[in-house]
């Protein structure tokens, strides 16, 4: 009964943000439908269109009282300032904004969907770029994390009478909801690879989360062959041994070179690169996005990332004029946006970024094999 892959998305991502001065005022989920549209990847009979989870869907994680104050503020669009302080909204890193209780659930709610897709046997491998919110927690926001749809869609999988599921997070930031959620639950294993010493200053290589986490801090600077390094060398080995009957693989866009919010130098290639190589080891693969700043490399790396799951034609190749414009019509207030670089709004695979792999790395790498 397994199918091609799905694609879930949803209209809630055009016509909402979390306002004018956030990072996350850009497109990222609608220009990424648009582009693989454009690039003749995405028709309808892949693409799902994305419930909006409900109270009681959430509430297999998040304490009742902290979605109740969601739904309140996002109707009155102002929080009381012990709203404020309880749930930490309404702040510049979560602000309160007109879609703040739908757009987070809407992104659960596809992940929740996958997770009932996957098992029911409807789909092996199903995509959710909206997804990878991974540091929000039980009873307040986080890190722009409203909720935890990866916890969301881990419990889903668990519910339906998986025993090991593997979570995989390449984001430049350490998914240290997912990490907190699951320590020391030894039906996950939590890999993740994430700049160190950057916000939320967790995920220490030593920090084994009660057994059921491996991370992997890499230093700034990390570039495409360090990570094909570390993909080969961990990432695939741990989540192999692992045998797991599903894998969700977070794939934020913030470790691209292009990005503002980390000091990693991947090009999207790398990321691509991942998803190949994890994406055959569990029966049942979940990929999600995260974070990533930058509409242009946001966009053209989700976009990738679909272009892999299925096995289309190269991204290296020339767009047609429909992907052309998509690009084209992207706009992004800061400097780096005023004056676009031709390759941001004329291709969708970067330049490979290479260069010797680094003892940091290969120390982070061992420090993961450790038993």
């Amino acid at each position: 009964m397994a199918t091609r892959p799905l694609f879930i998305g949803s209209e809630i991502y055009r016509g909402s943000s979390y306002g004018r001065n956030h990072p996350l005022s850009i497109p990222r989920v609608s220009s990424t439908i648009d582009l693989c549209r454009a690039m003749g990847w995405l028709d309808d009979a892949a693409y799902i269109d994305s419930p909006c989870a409900t109270p009681e869907q959430l509430a297999r994680f998040h304490d009742r009282d902290y979605i109740a104050a969601l739904i309140e503020i996002e109707n009155t669009q102002t929080a009381a300032p012990a709203q404020r302080e309880r749930y930490n909204l309404g702040k510049l890193e979560n602000p309160i904004f007109p879609a703040m209780f739908r757009r987070p659930a809407t992104a659960c709610g596809a992940s929740i969907h996958a997770a009932t897709l996957l098992v029911e046997g409807w789909a092996d491998i199903v995509y959710s770029p909206a997804g990878g919110t991974h540091h929000g927690r039980r009873d307040r926001a986080s890190g722009f994390c409203y909720f935890n749809d990866p916890v969301l869609a881990i419990c889903a999988l668990l519910d339906r009478g998986l025993e090991r599921v593997c979570y995989v997070d390449v984001d430049a930031h350490h998914p240290d909801g997912v990490q907190d959620a699951f320590a020391g639950d030894r039906r996950i294993r939590m890999l993740s690879v994430h700049e160190d010493r950057r916000w939320p200053f967790t995920g220490r290589a030593e920090d084994r989360a009660g057994g059921s986490a491996r991370n992997i801090p890499v230093p700034a600077g990390f570039h495409d062959a360090e990570m094909a390094f570390v993909v080969d060398q961990a990432l695939v080995p741990l989540a192999r041994d692992f045998r797991p009957e599903a894998l969700v693989l977070q794939c934020g866009a913030d470790a691209l070179a292009d990005d503002p919010l980390s000091k990693l130098q991947l090009s999207n290639r790398a990321l691509w690169y991942a998803v190949e190589r994890l994406m055959r080891i569990a029966p049942r693969l979940l990929v999600l996005g995260g974070g990533g700043y930058n509409p242009w490399s946001v966009a053209r790396c989700w976009a990738g990332v679909w272009a892999t799951l299925n096995g289309f034609v190269s991204p290296s190749s020339p767009l047609p004029q429909a992907a052309l414009d998509v690009l084209g019509r992207l706009s992004w207030t800061r400097s780096e946006g005023r004056n676009p670089p031709a390759r941001w709004l004329s291709t969708i695979a970067d330049k490979p970024r290479l260069g010797t792999i680094r003892p940091a790395v290969r120390a982070a790498v061992a420090s993961a094999l450790a038993p």
